[in-house]
């Protein structure tokens, strides 16, 4: 079987920034590798065009037509054309592209069969975070699932909330996001902290990030992660726990709603002074140094308003740690509250500190909980199942053709 994903984003130096897209797409590419299939991706809004290999997978960079007023129709054009060549070629079998900003609104291949997987489109994270969604956004979104051969969501939540935004009533098969387990296998090896973060953003440094009581949050400061309300819950935290540290990793983001203001910066003044003393923020750092952040880590905190069904989430679980995590929608579909973690609303401050401070002060409910994570992301969110799983699914879109 040959597979192909066309994304705006991969995790790769010659590809530019990627997010949780990026990394569903790699993580379930090499499964699928692993399985036997061909895995080719297709990567827009590049710079340039070229072709190289990542670990046996094909990344083919794709430019962007620029002629304004059609640009968005021409570039789909291309896509589609080339798509189309692949299939020709027998170079791939099936193509799958991503919900978000509906790329595939105006693409129809001749024969390839074309299969949108939903990780959240601006519509629905617009409605999660309580902003107006663009028009033509929502318009191509809603297009590219109507065309559609077949249609996956990586949550139940993700694909109930979508059919009610775009007032549709499509059926969606539920297969998660996956997490490889040998790559995030927890080791608890000794780490030194980069003197250099990445980001060059102003940061307060508390005394370190080693220690028994490290919270983890890791993703991009922004809103919709619930990082306004981070601060003030770990303002209740300090009270009751003077010597905890919250380290925060990941990029900093502009904030839409208040004129541009960077998000780190509006959470310096939620702070409190004491509180403010024990936070490390260590900017945007290279993904291969995510999981050393993970192990140091007592717990991790992901107090979001907005997913779909997080990665981030799964490499915690992967590695024993136990989460706090907002209790909203596709949550559930993770965790089981009070057997492998905790899930509170993010608006309730003092209730999610309290969790916190629990976990803090009860290493055998962070064992069990770790335990049970993990448990269940074998059971699940594996990417040896995930994939099989994405592959039975393949076959029958191709077996239409």
């Amino acid at each position: 079987m040959k597979i192909a994903f066309l994304t705006p984003e991969y995790p790769h130096q010659k590809t530019g920034n990627s997010g949780g897209i990026g990394t569903s797409i790699k993580n379930l590419a090499q499964g699928l590798l692993a399985q036997g299939c061909s895995v080719r991706i297709l990567v827009y809004g590049q710079t340039a065009a070229a072709v190289f290999e990542d670990n046996g997978v094909v990344v083919q960079q794709i430019k962007n037509v620029k002629l304004k007023g059609l640009s968005w129709w021409l570039t789909r054009k291309k896509l589609e054309r080339i798509i189309d060549e692949l299939y020709d070629q027998q170079e791939i079998d099936l193509v799958e592209a991503p919900d978000w900003t509906g790329i595939t609104s105006f693409i129809k291949p001749k024969k390839c069969p074309l299969v949108i997987r939903l990780n959240g489109s601006d519509t629905y994270f617009c409605h999660l975070d309580r902003r107006p969604v663009k028009v033509i956004n929502k318009f191509h979104e809603k297009r590219a699932l109507q065309n559609a051969d077949g249609l996956i969501s990586v949550s139940q939540f993700t694909a109930d909330l979508t059919n009610q935004l775009f007032n549709l009533n499509k059926n969606f098969t539920i297969i998660p996001n996956a997490v490889d387990m040998l790559l995030f296998e927890n080791t608890v090896s000794e780490v030194t902290v980069p003197s250099e973060p990445m980001l060059s953003l102003p940061r307060r440094q508390a005394g370190g990030v080693e220690g028994a009581r490290g919270l983890l949050y890791f993703g991009t400061l922004i809103r919709k992660k619930g990082l306004l309300e981070l601060p003030l819950i770990f303002n209740y935290v300090i009270e009751q726990s003077p010597s905890a540290k919250l380290i925060l990793v990941g990029r900093d983001a502009c904030d839409i709603i208040s004129g541009n203001v960077s998000t780190w910066a509006m959470m310096q003044g939620l702070f409190s002074r004491e509180a403010l003393e024990n936070v490390t923020y260590l900017g945007g750092i290279p993904y291969s140094e995510i999981k050393k952040h993970i192990e140091q880590a007592t717990l991790c905190v992901f107090p979001t308003f907005a997913e779909a069904l997080p990665v981030s989430w799964l490499e915690a679980m992967v590695m024993q740690k136990p989460i706090v995590a907002s209790n909203i929608g596709w949550a559930k579909e993770m965790i089981a509250d009070g057997v492998d973690g905790f899930l509170v609303n993010p608006k309730d401050h003092s209730t999610y500190a309290n969790k916190i401070v629990a976990l803090l002060e009860d290493s055998e409910l962070q064992k069990q909980f770790g335990i049970e994570a993990r448990k269940k992301v074998e059971n699940k969110f594996s990417v040896e199942i995930v994939a099989k799983q994405s592959m039975e699914f393949y076959e029958k879109m191709i077996d239409k053709i």
